[in-house]
């Protein structure tokens, strides 16, 4: 099989050393730690595919700009220089930076969600879902029926149904829509982008009814690369101009710097409106701190400003996103199921085809993560039912159409050689599927239960 190389726009300057348990030993810990990945000790991991969130490696130029932080505690330079880096590159006017995205999440909630509003989104995301329902908001997803689909090659699975979306504020009445929730790229549906006429379109439906657009950016440089490879018009255009286009189109963002901008933590508030801005600037103070950090540090502030400006870099992006399609197209030509098309910062198994004779109730994708480590040392991510929850009203499971293992790409952070061994693992595991058994949840946290549910296996 030809494999497509290409090279890394980095030299590697520093290492951590990394190690491989037995199978045994994996089969131990694993056992432990309640068949959940999210409980294993970071060294008990050889290579760590749970997240691409704050698991980035930074460059030399933010190493540097951690030794210009300045901690005081109003007014930091920093902030002034993150400000000005969000202005440059994303164009939105007012900045209030906040722990992670999930502060950012926590904030426009509480701001614009009263009790019995709802919050459409091109699909939920557990922590933006239980910040909304948190406020009394009820989730709509008005994403197009293909992301739902595993099989489908749909280029742009992030697409807003402009129908669904009509159809709700027709029956609601636009005054009961809090904000439009619209994520660059979906991460539930695979990483997958929307496309830039769809936003257009989106835009003007939503100012013909007074509707707000609020933007989950953690990967807008991802999905604005995709644009820039797969929809027609936009060939020419730098990733940088994609960008802002985007976030021209919506009226403010919450932003997770730990994605996009190459972080290990961090994230913002960015707002347009003033009236909110003043507001969110009141509110920060009580749940993260001051307005002018938030909940971070000069220093962090400082790196984020320039991973802000260097993920958009075209050698960049086009490198982060070759590396999830070079894992993705050797599991493809392997047999394995697959969420089509390839999206842009993991690769996603389709857990319900990999493991047909485990049922939804029995959580097929988390029994995979665990087979994945016990074969070959890999963490991933469950992204199915055990992600998506209860219903608040019948206390019954959701039931998600897709039932997914993300294997998360981090930053920067593997060589290709590394992918290789993953691509092994999973071909391994996919010819042992059938000894794979069902798991049965023994302990259930109220909130995001995927982080400490601990599991047993079904006899």
């Amino acid at each position: 099989m030809q494999k497509s190389h290409r090279a890394e726009p980095y030299k590697i300057k520093m290492v951590e050393p990394i190690k491989k348990l037995t199978r045994s030993e994996r089969e131990r810990l694993i056992a432990a730690a309640g068949y959940n990945a999210f409980q294993l000790k970071a060294e008990e991991v050889y290579i760590d595919l749970l997240t691409d969130s704050g698991t980035g490696a930074m460059s030399d130029r933010q190493w540097a700009g951690l030794m210009m932080g300045d901690e005081s505690y109003s007014g930091s330079r920093n902030f002034y220089n993150l400000e000005a880096a969000v202005q440059q590159y994303y164009g939105y006017r007012f900045v209030v930076p906040t722990h992670q995205g999930r502060g950012a999440e926590h904030l426009i909630s509480r701001m614009l969600i009263r009790p019995g509003m709802y919050v459409p989104g091109n699909m939920y995301f557990a922590s933006t879902r239980l910040h909304q329902e948190l406020a009394g908001g009820i989730f709509k997803d008005v994403i197009v029926d293909e992301a739902h689909d595993p099989y489908s090659t749909h280029p742009f699975k992030g697409d807003v149904d402009l129908l669904k979306l009509e159809k709700l504020i027709l029956e609601t009445g636009a005054g009961n829509i809090a904000y439009l929730s619209l994520a660059t790229t979906v991460n539930m549906a695979g990483g997958q982008p929307i496309s830039l006429g769809n936003l257009q379109q989106v835009r003007q439906l939503t100012l013909q009814h007074g509707v707000r657009i609020i933007h989950d950016m953690a990967r807008v440089a991802e999905n604005a690369y995709m644009i820039q490879q797969h929809e027609p018009g936009h060939q020419h255009k730098t990733v940088a101009a994609i960008v802002k286009e985007i976030c021209s189109l919506t009226d403010g963002a919450v932003m997770s710097g730990k994605k996009d901008a190459l972080v290990n933590i961090g994230g913002f508030l960015a707002l347009n409106d003033q009236g909110l801005y003043e507001e969110a600037k009141n509110l920060v103070i009580v749940y993260e701190g001051m307005h002018t950090y938030g909940g971070m540090a000069g220093r962090d502030m400082e790196a984020m400003a320039i991973g802000i400006a260097e993920s958009v870099e075209e050698e960049h992006i086009a490198y982060r996103v070759h590396q999830v399609h070079y894992l993705g197209d050797q599991l493809k030509d392997a047999g394995i199921p697959l969420v089509n098309p390839i999206g842009t910062h993991g690769v996603y198994l389709n857990a319900a085809a990999f493991l047909p004779h485990i049922p939804q109730v029995q959580f097929p994708a988390q029994a995979l993560t665990v087979a994945l480590y016990q074969e070959g040392g890999i963490r991933s991510v469950e992204r199915g039912i055990l992600s998506a929850g209860r219903n608040k009203e019948t206390g019954d499971h959701h039931y998600p159409k897709l039932e997914l293992v993300r294997l998360a790409i981090p930053r920067r952070v593997y060589t290709l050689a590394h992918l290789d061994m993953v691509a092994e693992a999973i071909m391994a595991t996919f010819k042992n599927k059938d000894n794979i058994r069902g798991l049965e949840m023994v302990f259930e946290p109220k909130y995001m239960r995927f982080f400490q549910a601990r599991f047993q296996q079904v006899q």
